[in-house]
């Protein structure tokens, strides 16, 4: 009987604690990204660096978009009873953010784009892990109703992304590249990014309707 209450407890406390710690990262994360901006006088040279570094940062700024909305659904649509590895996840996506972030720019951009898709494939994982505990959990039952769990197919196709992201960032450290390919590169880095705020705008409204 204390173990459920204190589960209990846990479930409706929790987000709060979520969403509050993973906002202090992504501040942080804002702060470095405001910094760069501020302290690298190349992106506000005409150039071609500068075009390349501008699209850097669209697309680092639609990643840390992204995590939140990705948070902040799972917490808003979901319960589960949470564990210490739900509290470590934000500091895991923290780090990754402030690492994508320090190596920002032309120089490194094959770097970026390697640290862009394990950021991508960490968010992929939490939400599918989350997802997968909180199907067990019966105050989910509404919602995944109807709802078949994710197979082998899905899981692949959520790896593709990452590894688009990853083999255009050996590509680049291969040919050592900061001309055109590079700037198509992060420019379809951009697409993929908005396309999945996109998608998962699309979800979470559906999910609520299904819900109602």
């Amino acid at each position: 009987m204390t173990e459920n209450r204190t589960s209990r407890r846990a479930k409706l406390h929790f987000p709060t604690v979520l969403l509050t710690l993973l906002s202090i990262v992504q501040a942080f994360a804002l702060e470095l990204l405001w910094t760069h901006i501020n302290e690298q006088s190349y992106l506000y040279e005409f150039s071609f660096a500068s075009v390349l570094g501008w699209s850097q940062i669209v697309a680092t700024l639609l990643g840390v978009l992204l995590i939140w909305l990705t948070y902040s659904d799972l917490v808003l649509r979901l319960s589960w009873v949470p564990t210490t590895t739900d509290s470590m996840f934000p500091f895991l996506v923290g780090i990754l953010e402030f690492v994508q972030i320090g190596v920002l720019g032309p120089s490194t951009i094959g770097l970026w784009f390697i640290i862009l898709a394990t950021l991508f494939g960490a968010i992929s994982w939490i939400a599918q892990s989350t997802m997968k505990r909180a199907r067990q959990d019966e105050d989910n039952a509404e919602f995944f109703a109807g709802v078949k769990p994710a197979i082998w197919k899905d899981h692949l196709l959520s790896l593709l992304p990452v590894s688009i992201l990853a083999a255009l960032g050996i590509a680049i450290e291969l040919l050592n590249d900061q001309g055109w390919f590079a700037l198509t590169a992060v420019l379809l880095a951009v697409g993929m990014l908005a396309f999945q705020t996109r998608m998962n705008h699309v979800f979470t409204q559906r999910s609520y309707k299904r819900g109602s």
